[in-house]
Parts: C-alpha cells; structure tokens; sequence
C-alpha cells in the first residue's frame, strides 16, 4: 500500500487533515490534493502517474513510417541494398523533407526490419585509399554466376578507382588471359587509357610468381601503364571491386536466371546502367559515379618509365639453347650446341636480352626477341662456325638444290 493510501484511509478514518498532515510528515494543502484526488478518480489516481507529454509534435508521421517500410521492401525485390543509407538517397527524390538516416533505420529497427549482422572491424581501423582523378586507377576482378541451363559463366569487370564508375561488365565462359586483353582494349578505346590497374594475382592478370609477362602485362608495358597487384589471400586491397561483385550477385538473384552468356550480357547492360547512372553511393557523398567520372579531367599514364627489366639465372640446354618466356609464348633462343650445359645470366630489357656466361662474364649473344617467331636462331652463314662442336655447318643446314 503507498503512502498517499495510508494518508486518505486515515482521514477517512475520521482523523482531522491537520493531524494526519502532523503525523505523516507531510503539509495539510498535499493532505487535501490526496483526499480530493481519490473523491475524483478512485484509488488508481492516487498511484504516480506518467509525466510523458500526452503529444509529441515530433512524431514521425505514420504515413511517412509506411512509406519507409514500403520503399524498403521496394528496394529488397529489385535486388538493391535497402539500408537505411539506401533509403535516405531514394527518398531524396520523392520528398521534399526526407527523414534522416538515423530516423528511418529507427523505424527499421522497430518494425523489426533490420537483421542483426556480426560484430565487424571498426572502420577507424581500416587504411582507406580512393585514387584522386578518374582513370588513375582501374579495379579488375572476375566472379562466378550460375546460368539457367545449369552451368556456370564468368563476369569480368574493369572498376575506375575514383568514382566506382563501371567502366566494362561482360559475360564469359571462361574469363582467360586474351579475353582480359581484349576488354581491356576496348574499354580504353571507349573512355581513355588509365594511369595504373590493380588487381589480384590470377594467371589472367598476372605471371610474375612464374617468371616472364603475360600478353596483358606486355600491353600495359607497352602503354606506359603502371601495373598493381594485391598481396596474395589479401583481398581487401581490391575491396572496390569485391564489394561490387557482392552487390551485383544480390541483383542477379533478383531476377531470372540467364540461360546462356547473351541473356547474361543483356541483365549486365542493365545494371551497369542502373549502377553507373542512377544508384547514389554512400561512400560518394550520395552521388552517382557517373557524376564524378565525369566531374573532373582524366588521369594519363605517366611517360617517365624506361621499360621492363628482369634478370633471369638459367643453363643451356644440351641442344644449344635457352628458354625465355614473353606475353604468354615461349621463345628458344638459339646459343650452339658447345655451350650445352653452360651457366648463363640473362639480362632482358623488354625484347632486348643480353646472355652473358656466369663462370666467365664473357657476352655468349645480344639479340631483340622476335615476338612472333618461338626460335630465335643466331642468323649464321654457310661454314665452319665456332659455336658447334665438329666444325662446319650449323646443326641443322642444308643447301638449297
């Protein structure tokens, strides 16, 4: 029983209000509150009552609650992200006074909308790098879809650094090292050559853990385009591009299945469209990437470098020659069977190779590799020649009838 009971039951109980004000400590007006309280409203009003405003013209209107959660469930079935970030951008556009981000994840969060995700690594701790103009750098990466008639495709995507603009999505059935020459080359005929590319160590893109260049890190060479690739099992450092993939997979499950590589370019086409020119992103301020790939003056390849050298330790073969491999091919270069088995020290400079004998410094050959050709031969005369073990002819000759 509350002390506001007990002091209304002894009045009652035919003590004077002065008296029962003397004996519970408190005064004779709050005595006469109590007992008019209870003629009014009962025993219940006596209890504490709320002292929360009966309105609050801060509420957010129901009809504009309903229209969060309508946008929301909008942006789910077409494959988009629905956060709240999300849906702050859309309804930018479809009001005049939106709610804020932390409004609308509120009303997320009391209708029950929002799914508790892992506790992550804060964001502080994470080193942020964006290329400061377009074309400075691009992002590329492949992902694996499945396909309606139950095999899988492959999507190659070049990613400006800058902006998040998609500056090629396609379709493949495998992504290999010529497709990704091929894409690259129409991309840069399409919105200009990039300073720098970054991307993973797949064989497509790269084949410095086996020695010698692939035909896309010879064309980059060739461009004066400076070549980057993450550390390996590390992709954060392409995080752009992974993310991307992420949400594209998120939109393609929103649809239905493509069947073969044409239907798959076709929902390509239109997400790139979607992403590029309509979808604000969150780490963009809210802008389109389209907005700032085309804001400001694009980057260039930088033309200071003086080209692509290696060394390379290797020994003549039995037959006379050494391997060397370039843009995906495999040249012999032809040295004379009396060097078999010789130590030798390759100094190459693009398609320049000196070959030197590592026992005694002497130069065995200097020759510019002939990329079309998969021997290299030393170009010798008709007669005895010092590089063959008996003399005479080269191994190998016959004269013409």
């Amino acid at each position: 029983m509350s002390k506001q009971r007990v002091i209304v039951e002894a009045v009652l109980a035919g003590k004077s209000q002065r008296e029962v004000a003397r004996l519970y400590g408190v005064s004779q007006p709050r005595v006469s509150q109590l007992v008019a309280a209870w003629r009014t409203g009962g025993w219940p009003a006596l209890e504490p009552q709320s002292r929360r405003p009966k309105t609050n013209p801060n509420t957010t209107p129901q009809t504009t609650i309903d229209h969060v959660l309508a946008l929301r469930q909008e942006l789910l079935d077409y494959g988009a992200d629905a956060g709240p970030h999300s849906i702050a951008n859309a309804l930018e556009d479809t009001m005049d006074q939106p709610p804020s981000v932390t409004t609308i994840w509120r009303i997320l969060t009391r209708a029950g909308a929002i799914t508790p995700e892992p506790r992550k690594r804060p964001k502080r701790s994470w080193t942020r790098f964006q290329a400061d103009l377009p074309n400075e750098c691009w992002q590329a990466d492949f992902t694996h879809t499945p396909l309606g008639n139950g095999t899988d495709a492959e999507i190659l995507i070049w990613l400006d650094d800058h902006s998040r603009f998609i500056i090629s999505a396609t379709a493949h059935k495998p992504v290999t090292g010529n497709i990704v020459l091929a894409t690259f080359r129409a991309a840069c005929n399409q919105h200009g050559t990039p300073q720098s590319t970054l991307t993973d160590n797949g064989l497509v893109f790269t084949t410095r853990f086996r020695g010698g260049a692939n035909a896309f890190e010879i064309e980059l060479l060739n461009l004066n385009i400076t070549q980057k690739n993450g550390s390996p099992n590390h992709p954060q450092t392409q995080g752009k591009v992974e993310r991307l993939n992420q949400t594209l997979k998120k939109w393609l499950n929103a649809r239905s299945q493509a069947h073969n590589l044409d239907e798959l370019q076709t929902l390509l086409n239109e997400f790139v469209d979607y992403y590029n020119h309509r979808r604000k992103h969150r780490s963009l301020q809210r802008q389109t990437p389209n907005t700032l790939y085309t804001a400001r003056a694009k980057a260039t390849p930088e033309h200071n470098r003086d080209g692509h050298y290696r060394i390379r330790q290797d020994t003549v073969h039995k037959t006379g020659s050494v391997m060397l491999r370039r843009a995906g091919r495999t040249h012999h270069i032809q040295l004379g069977t009396a060097l078999g088995g010789t130590p030798v020290r390759m100094l190459i400079h693009d398609l320049d190779v000196t070959i030197i004998n590592r026992e005694t410094g002497e130069i065995l050959r200097e020759l510019t590799i002939n990329p079309d050709k998969d021997s290299q031969p030393r170009g010798l005369k008709p007669g005895p020649q010092p590089g063959n073990k008996k003399g005479g002819m080269p191994k190998g000759f016959k004269f013409k009838k």
